[in-house]
């Protein structure tokens, strides 16, 4: 396109300043702001939403986790003139930045004193969660070293580092308005769980121990409170490094393919592993001062009547994980509200861009001419990276927790010895710790040294996770024989070990369906791809098609899965002390799950890497690189659709196992609270079979309401995608600069709008559906009618989520890739008929895989915690 003055990213680089350009200091950025803020005339000024970015920004962690130049950035720019402030606002600005780095030293001397309190409390509680503790501060300083490592690489032109900045700034800006309304309604929530548990009874082993209502409301208060700040935090970890990472992989795009895919996959391990860690590190924390604290209220109770003390207590292990249930409640109400909110937003910005961009303007993707190319681009930051690391947040701790109460139920039934129980309830966070290590390994044996002759880069990405799933097969192996070896079973561990493999197999095969069905280098995408040779409808048929089939494999996997792991742990020796039954069979279903998440921070990782490939290839087209470099981004960001439909299909295995546990869990808890046998829920009982049905019209309705605020949403960002193309005709000149801003406003306000709705209702929903029935049940006189109720819309929502989740993923990501195929050439190309209705498709496709299919996944491990949570309200 011609060059004008002024023109700021229309202007196009030449190949030596290309070439040339490497490390960007302060200085050069310095200059380049003034300079562009200073032009005028056509199209002159800055061309990004805000202005130019606020430069004086606050670290994630410290100063040497952001950019080298990031400590000098102390000169802000007017949001809509994008002229310097100067005089006694800069002099502010110098001063705001002292305060925040002082700020900052102040946190980092906090964080370090919280954790050697933690320490000092776990040493005195379990030198496993010690152990657990370090695993996770290590991993943690490992992913320093990996953030280290992506910030030393060069940043690219100036362009990049514009247009990066941009997204930067437009992401940043979101997540805190989004995440400043999930904090008001998390405080809400909290103040709810804490009334309910200071008017409700405390199960007999509580009362026993010492324990009041008023105690059990302020530690279950505080664990829900910890859990969403880790769950907010754990976003916040994958938006920060993917905004950062984005400009450097386009970067590294114009020198080979090798090493872009390596700055992308370690910048995802800085988020996975982040997550990963801090969730354990959560966990045992809680558990290390709840256990200190319950000790001691153990001892007193015991002291007054000459028992045992305190340290052989068996009560201060297998009380300890029901008082956590808060922790994953709040783990997964943020992470439904980050879901729901980043997925409306980067889905409405996408549709928009591309029904008005590619198919009626026919322009490339992430064209600068676009209006909503930057609202698009910040998207696949706020809704693909933070919400992700949000959803295996609240994965992750559910299957812990769950576990972990499975784990104490089988203590309690079989009266194993202290070490014994301390062995089967840390054993979770121990095979997580191992987790960290093994894909930390698997992530550092992707080399960055171009390779001789081409490969194809989701072969290398899947050879890095075949290194990490052969260290976790050892590590389980190691964990099952040192904390579930008991002298009542002496080859129980074994059999739980047989366990974890059968779920780890269930992984890999999730891995592998989800890659058969998303990938065009299978059948079932190339199908789509080729149906829309005769157009839209044909196109829409054929991945409706495909999405409805992909449930049938995954079903039967977790089913063969299932019962494997259920038959195995029966076997494994372990009964129940008054009656002689086997008892081992949900705790091996407990295991198997772990067993499938034993790699998560590696799936999360290539997950990670899907967006920050994604924004590299807007980088690269909206700074006018040559073809060669768009190539390059293009096939990573075919793989990383690919890598993202295989996180999402692992992520339902995962969710479909830990919700069973979860429901386990729940009825556990009934029979703790009642003192009488909870294990049947008989759906011949018309008000049990009615809630079941109202818990699979909820998934429904769930859906509905995310998808139509998409819908809205893209229709609004259509509607000014198109005035500004009709009333400024010199944007697809080059000759006007579009008004990017207006499109960011209106996917922000209407995904914050419509995150309310869906979210409310699934809080809501069981909530109300046990309410009515316990009371129906008091006055017909029939006994736990509420729970039972509650039990049946557990088991039939989580039925219909996963198989609804199955479908949008997988219907999404296949419409996706067939758009991807076409553009490598097939039917035409870029530009033909076949491509338009391949977009129409992906269109179609787009709030399915990235915003209701998701937060399904969030939704089905919600219904489960806050039920868990809020069981009493259900209890005659």
């Amino acid at each position: 396109p011609p060059s004008s003055p002024g023109a700021g990213l229309y202007r196009i680089s030449s190949p030596e300043t290309t070439n040339k350009s490497k490390n960007t200091t302060t200085k050069a950025r310095m200059m380049m702001m003034r300079s562009r803020s200073g032009e005028e005339g056509g199209g002159g000024g800055n061309y990004f939403p805000g202005g130019a970015v606020s430069l004086n920004e606050t670290n994630f962690m410290n100063s040497n986790f952001d950019d080298p130049e990031s400590a000098s950035k102390t000169k802000k720019f007017n949001s809509r003139t994008g002229k310097a402030s100067s005089g006694n606002a800069n002099g502010k600005d110098k001063s705001s930045l002292k305060h925040s780095m002082m700020m900052n030293k102040s946190l980092k001397y906090v964080g370090v004193f919280l954790l050697l309190c933690v320490l000092t409390i776990a040493s005195r509680t379990s030198k496993t969660i010690t152990l657990v503790v370090l695993a996770s501060v290590g991993t943690l300083a490992f992913a320093k070293y990996l953030t280290a490592w992506v910030l030393e690489k060069d940043e690219g032109t100036m362009e990049m580092i514009e247009v990066a900045d941009a997204i930067r700034a437009g992401a940043s800006g979101f997540f805190s308005t989004q995440y400043g309304l999930i904090s008001k309604l998390a405080v809400v929530c909290a103040a709810f769980v804490f009334f309910l548990y200071e008017f409700r009874q405390v199960t007999p082993e509580q009362e026993k121990s010492g324990l009041t209502s008023h105690s059990v409301a302020i530690l279950t208060t505080v664990a829900f409170l910890l859990g969403a700040f880790c769950s907010g935090m754990s976003g916040y970890a994958g938006m920060w490094v993917s905004v950062r990472a984005n400009s450097r992989v386009a970067a590294a795009s114009r020198r080979g393919s090798r090493e872009p895919l390596v700055i992308a996959l370690r910048a995802g391990g800085f988020a996975a592993l982040l997550v990963v860690a801090t969730t354990v590190l959560g966990v045992a924390s809680l558990f290390a001062v709840y256990s200190w604290w319950y000790g001691l209220t153990s001892a007193g109770m015991k002291s007054a009547g000459g028992g045992d003390s305190a340290s052989e207590s068996i009560e201060n292990v297998i009380e300890i994980p029901l008082m956590l249930v808060g922790y994953g409640f709040g783990a997964s109400f943020v992470a439904l509200f980050a879901q729901l909110g980043g997925g409306i937003y980067t889905k409405a910005a996408d549709v928009g861009a591309d029904l008005c961009g590619k198919v009626e303007m026919n322009i490339p993707e992430d064209d600068p001419r676009n209006p909503a190319v930057i609202a698009d681009l910040v998207g696949d930051n706020v809704g693909d990276c933070a919400a992700r690391g949000a959803d295996l947040f609240e994965s992750i701790a559910a299957e812990i927790i769950s576990a972990m109460i499975l784990g104490a139920t089988v203590v309690r039934r079989s009266d194993m010895s202290v070490v014994e129980a301390k062995g089967f309830v840390l054993f979770p966070l121990v095979v997580h710790a191992m987790d960290c290590f093994a894909s930390a390994i698997g992530i550092l044996s992707v080399s960055e040294i171009e390779p001789r002759y081409k490969q194809e880069p989701y072969s290398v990405l899947k050879r890095g996770y075949n290194v990490a799933l052969a260290i976790a097969v050892v590590c389980f192996g190691i964990a099952c024989r040192c904390m579930l070896y008991t002298e009542k079973a002496e080859d129980a561990w074994k059999y739980f070990y047989a366990c974890g493999i059968v779920g780890i197999l269930c992984g890999y095969c999730f891995v592998f369906i989800a890659q058969f069905y998303t990938d065009y280098a299978f059948p079932p995408v190339r199908k789509i791809a080729e149906a829309s040779t005769t157009g839209s409808g044909t196109n829409v048929i054929a991945g409706v098609g495909v999405g409805l089939e992909a449930t049938a494999a995954p079903v039967i996997v977790v089913s063969i899965a299932v019962v494997a792991a259920y038959h195995l742990g029966q076997n494994a020796g372990l009964v129940d002390e008054n009656s002689d039954e086997p008892i081992g069979g949900l705790f091996g279903t407990a295991v198997a799950t772990m067993g499938m998440l034993s790699t998560a921070a590696y799936v999360l990782t290539m997950d990670v890497f899907g967006p920050i490939a994604d924004n590299a290839g807007g980088i690269v087209e909206m700074s006018n690189q040559p073809d060669s470099v768009r190539d390059v981004c293009d096939e990573l960001d075919a793989v990383g659709n690919t890598t993202k439909a295989t996180t999402k299909g692992y992520a339902i295995g995962s969710a479909a196992l830990a919700s069973f546990l979860l429901f386990s869990a729940f009825m556990d808890e009934v029979s703790a609270f009642t003192g009488q046998a909870f294990s049947t829920v008989d759906i011949c009982i018309p008000e049990v079979f009615i809630s079941g049905l109202l818990g699979s019209m909820l998934v429904y309705l769930f859906s509905s309401f995310a998808i139509a605020a998409v819908g809205k949403s893209a229709q609004d960002v259509v509607k000014e995608v198109r005035r500004q193309f009709a009333e400024n005709p010199g944007i697809m000149t080059y000759d006007t600069k579009p008004d990017y801003e207006r499109c960011v406003s209106i996917v922000a306000k209407s995904a914050l709008r419509g995150m309310v709705k869906p979210g409310v209702v699934a809080v809501s929903g069981p909530l109300i559906t046990g309410i009515i029935f316990r009371r129906i049940g008091i006055a017909s006189g029939r006994e736990l009618l509420g729970a039972k109720c509650v039990a049946s819309f557990l088991m039939f929502a989580t039925a219909s989520g996963i198989l609804m989740a199955l479908f949008l993923n997988t219907a999404g990501g296949a419409w996706d890739n067939a758009k991807k195929y076409v553009e490598t050439g097939f039917g035409g190309g870029k530009g033909s008929e076949t491509h338009k209705a391949a977009v129409t498709g992906d269109t179609v496709g787009d709030p399915f895989k990235d915003t209701a299919g998701p937060s399904i996944h969030v939704l089905i491990k919600m219904l489960a915690t806050i039920t868990l949570v809020a069981a009493p309200m259900f209890l005659d």
